[in-house]
């Protein structure tokens, strides 16, 4: 089903997002964790899981990090081996600066879906060493014969600066990307902009949009806020104080990210652009993970109930014609 809505285009695709756990871990750990995930997740109805794999941004920023980097299991290897027993399909993230050429494709083949999915992420800065360029993981992948639907990643911000994000996502696509997941977003405003370029430009140019999954995430602690500001999440300065001086942070979080979806999805649907919805937990803490895990259930319910109301709407537009 995920793939036939991803090459459909269909709007409303809805993904839950973990990181695998940390590669420190005892064996005992690791099962623990997995099954933890396993059970939060096989009772949400979901398209996709997306298993996350994480490199040290450390070089991006100057700032400290607020939380310490610890390496991962490998994300092809955490699917393969501990969440078999989820039957949701799988899209595996892949730094591919952490890969040789080999090391890329054994990854791949190792995915035993029948349908496979991965997003390529390039390195985190332009002085980040790494071992393949994303241009190269391209070239690999096109002459694979696999079942693999790739994606790319965007970053909304990005196109605050350089006002060419939607030519990224226009540049990956024709490298063969046929879906999109975004960094988190809290700014509707920087989402909106690149959405309304990346439409106009298909739309003169006569291209089909390709589906963007925009990334939430609740907010449960200062910590947390601090965390999201150094990966480069942009939060409005009134964002940022409605947070902090909330009674309920976790809850405020929860409700700004529904409003910003539901405003993005009016948005998307007034113009025939294909969105859906990722949903993360960034912190460990249980409280914010079963946050999560509800406010994919609460995008769920906003998108049946606007697809509803938008085929209602279309059906009395041609009934009135």
């Amino acid at each position: 089903m995920l793939k036939s809505k991803i090459l459909n285009r269909d709007m409303g695709i809805v993904t839950y997002a973990i990181t695998p756990p940390k590669k420190s871990n005892s064996q005992e750990k690791i099962i623990e964790i997995s099954q933890r995930h396993v059970e939060r997740i096989k009772n949400i109805d979901i398209d996709g899981l997306i298993i996350y794999d994480i490199q040290d941004e450390g070089d991006r920023l100057q700032d400290k990090r607020p939380f310490p980097f610890l390496e991962t299991i490998n994300p092809a290897e955490y699917s393969r081996k501990y969440m078999q027993e989820l039957t949701v399909e799988k899209i595996i993230y892949r730094c591919v600066g952490k890969y040789h050429e080999n090391e890329l494709r054994e990854s791949i083949a190792s995915d035993l879906q029948e349908d496979k999915f991965s997003v390529f992420v390039g390195a985190a800065s332009r002085e980040q060493e790494v071992k393949l360029k994303l241009s190269e993981a391209y070239n690999i992948r096109e002459k694979l014969e696999d079942k693999l639907t790739l994606g790319g990643v965007v970053i909304p911000e990005r196109h605050t600066r350089n006002k060419d994000e939607h030519m990224r996502i226009i540049n990956k696509t024709n490298k063969g990307c046929k879906f999109f997941v975004s960094q988190v977003i809290y700014d509707i405003e920087v989402s909106k902009n690149l959405l309304s370029d990346y439409f106009y430009y298909c739309k003169d140019n006569h291209m089909e949009m390709v589906p963007i999954l925009f990334t939430l995430t609740p907010c449960g602690s200062i910590k947390t806020l601090e965390f999201m500001k150094w990966l480069g999440i942009n939060v409005p300065k009134w964002m940022e104080n409605e947070l902090i001086h909330s009674n309920d942070i976790l809850d405020k979080s929860i409700n700004l990210a529904k409003n910003i979806f539901e405003e993005l999805l009016d948005f998307a649907l007034d113009k025939g652009i294909p969105i859906g919805c990722n949903v993360e937990s960034l912190s460990i803490r249980k409280v914010e993970i079963e946050a999560s895990i509800q406010l994919v259930r609460d995008i769920k319910l906003i998108i049946e109930n606007k697809l509803k109301g938008y085929k209602y709407e279309k059906l009395k537009i041609i009934n009135m014609n």
